[in-house]
């Protein structure tokens, strides 16, 4: 992707290209948050001996310079965020595309691919690009896809900017419609020291689609807005000895390092301070299991007769039970399919099925779990179960074009 971008770059910097778990021949070692990520990614720096960087990523590569600037400022000389967001879409668009990866493989999402990347007059007057997105996507390893989808769906800094503090270039396609110009004036809004600039003629892949535009700006804003070093105990900027050549984050992509990077010893467990209320832990459980939009709609229908009860469920059967480490949510989505499946509770069913579909079971699974409820629970109650199932999965597993 940065191809285009490196021969200019290289002749001020030392740059280093690195390719996500699974992407790009990478291993393929998921990692489900853009934590792991800038985690793995300042290792393998480290095993290179770069210490202080300039960075500068597109789209879930933004996601990792905003997550770089917050959590390891001191790391951190210049930032350069391309088509990127403070929070990417909604949790429950990336989980869905999970979904349907899990189901159909990454075809479907390969081939849409060129319409979200690209505007409809570069794909079609250059067809090996279009090409070598759609390969690039396709050749990809499943699981890292989908943990990727769950880092992005996890992603959400919108109340943090304001803590980012190095020099920042925020610049976006004006016909991205991915992550447009409205996010990425949200970005420049936030971050206190930040400058946009807007690419005519480009979408969300704008270091391909307008090459030079894009090596123009960040040689402008890596050459003028690098922030000196400033020692950590005290926050005050520190003056270099001499003149240091400084890297951008030769040119050969450098996998992220796929193992852990540090084994943390254990420390003696804290003193009971009272037990929690599990509410909160409920609510992101709940959401995380059956949907925001599903969650929201409940809560939002609730009034002075049943809110009493939507707090209840959230407290205990989503902060209790569900919350428990005793069993995967996979196995807690067979379980409870069984049990609505016994009850004849279709329309709870029906939701749990998707929830199922998000805790990571396929179709297939999910057939077989009907199969074993129809000898345990009765043929008429699966026979039930099997309709309802059925629409779900092909409502959530039909790829949208």
């Amino acid at each position: 992707m940065w191809d285009r971008q490196v021969p200019e770059l290289i002749k001020q910097w030392r740059v280093f290209r690195f390719d996500l778990p699974g992407h790009g021949g990478a291993p393929a070692y998921p990692a489900g948050s853009v934590t792991d990520l800038t985690t793995r990614l300042l290792a393998t720096l480290e095993g290179l001996g770069v210490q202080r960087f300039g960075y500068a990523g597109c789209a879930l590569g933004g996601a990792v310079g905003i997550e770089l600037a917050l959590r390891h400022p001191e790391r951190l000389a210049s930032l350069a965020l391309i088509a990127a967001s403070p929070r990417f879409g909604t949790a429950d668009e990336f989980r869905q595309r999970g979904v349907i990866v899990r189901t159909n493989g990454l075809d479907p999402i390969a081939r849409t691919a060129p319409d979200r990347w690209f505007t409809g007059g570069f794909a079609a007057a250059q067809p090996a690009i279009t090409e070598w997105a759609v390969q690039m996507v396709r050749t990809t390893d499943p699981g890292c896809y989908i943990a990727a989808c769950e880092a992005l769906a996890s992603f959400d800094v919108r109340a943090e900017l304001g803590r980012v503090g190095v020099p920042t270039l925020v610049l976006v396609g004006s016909d991205d419609q991915v992550t447009g110009p409205a996010e990425a004036r949200t970005l420049v809004a936030g971050i206190p020291d930040a400058r946009l600039a807007v690419v005519p003629g480009a979408s969300h892949l704008v270091p391909v689609e307008q090459p030079a535009a894009v090596t123009d700006l960040l040689v402008r804003h890596f050459s003028t807005a690098w922030q000196p070093a400033f020692e950590t105990s005290t926050g005050q900027t520190a003056l270099p000895a001499a003149a240091v050549k400084p890297v951008l984050s030769a040119a050969p992509a450098q996998p992220l390092q796929t193992g852990p990077v540090a084994e943390i010893a254990p420390v003696a467990p804290p003193q009971p301070q009272g037990r929690p209320d599990p509410y909160d832990a409920g609510l992101k459980v709940r959401r995380e299991v059956l949907g925001d939009a599903h969650v929201d709609r409940a809560l939002a229908q609730a009034d002075e007769f049943s809110g009493d009860f939507q707090e209840f469920i959230t407290r205990y059967a989503w902060g209790e039970i569900w919350d428990r480490p005793g069993l995967d949510r996979r196995t807690r989505s067979c379980v409870t399919l069984t049990a609505l499946v016994a009850g004849g509770h279709l329309d709870e069913l029906a939701f749990h099925t998707r929830a199922a579909l998000r805790n990571g079971l396929t179709p297939g699974e999910i057939k077989e779990v009907l199969l074993q409820a129809a000898v345990y629970c009765g043929v008429p109650a699966a026979n039930s179960a099997f309709k309802v199932a059925q629409q779900v999965i092909r409502e959530e597993t039909t790829p949208q074009e």
